[in-house]
């Protein structure tokens, strides 16, 4: 981030110190409990790995390091692959999981969710010079087009069912392990088109130096929350800090700083 940037930012960040001391009075006391949140590190602006120093960091992991802060908790952080994510948490094997995962019916009969912390868009994430189509019908309408994703994922589904025939299992559909190995699919040209929510999306787009765009119209929305084992007594706090961090600017703070600052910063 240009230093010219720095001192708004430290002022903000100063700010809200203000803001959650006096927030934290009205919030549960988690008396330092260490909490065990697991994450994957592949989807920026969220969360993802500093490519110049390897540190973790994103819109998720300060937002975490906030909710720590008013709950009087301790964060420990591990990593897991997305496929096995949902899974583990409902085991217990973690007490939270961060990844951007939409809220849905059919995973909340595995874990609970928080609240939502964010709601986004979906959008077709293509490569700079494609010309071939502009939205999910004439990409359907290519039997020669391929789109990558993660099996189970929100942009899995989507593609089947709102932009293919419904079948999960279409040859034109191409798995990969991360969202970041379905964008470099894409890059490389072994796909055509991933789908991805508005704001990861951007993030790709604004550090792609043109080698990527979003095409069409949003295809719906979805909203993202942390999510947490069967039964676990840590959803209502985590809850009672979003809805603070949202009453008092702290959510729009860490919006303006992943998607706009950090952006104009690279």
């Amino acid at each position: 981030m240009p230093r010219a940037r720095l001192a708004p930012v430290l002022a903000a960040a100063a700010a809200l110190v203000t803001v959650t001391a006096a927030a934290a009075q009205d919030l549960p006391d988690l008396e330092g409990r260490t909490i065990t949140v697991v994450t994957e590190n592949a989807y920026p602006p969220l969360q993802f790995l500093d490519p110049e120093t390897g540190e973790q960091i994103g819109w998720e992991y300060d937002a975490m390091a906030e909710i720590a802060e008013r709950l009087n908790a301790e964060i420990e952080y591990q990593n897991i692959s997305w496929d096995a994510m949902i899974q583990a948490v409902s085991d217990g094997q973690y007490d939270i999981g961060m990844t951007g995962i939409t809220i849905r019916e059919d995973r909340a009969e595995k874990v609970d969710f928080s609240d939502k912390y964010m709601t986004s868009e979906m959008f077709m994430l293509v490569r700079g010079d494609e010309d071939r189509f502009n939205d999910a019908e004439s990409f359907a309408a290519d039997e020669n087009l391929l789109v990558g994703a993660q099996p189970g994922t929100t942009p899995f589904y989507v593609a089947v069912y709102d932009v293919l025939d419904g079948d999960e299992g279409n040859a034109r559909i191409k798995l990969f392990e991360t969202f970041g190995a379905g964008v470099q699919a894409l890059r490389t040209g072994d796909v055509d088109m991933v789908l991805t929510d508005g704001t990861a999306g951007q993030g790709y787009v604004d550090a792609s130096d043109g080698a990527l765009k979003l095409v069409g119209e949003p295809l719906g929305t979805e909203d993202f929350g942390f999510i947490f084992p069967k039964g676990s007594d840590l959803v209502e706090p985590v809850n009672a800090a979003i809805a603070s961090m949202e009453a008092d600017g702290t959510l729009d703070a860490l919006n303006r700083k992943w998607f706009l600052e950090y952006k104009l910063g690279q």
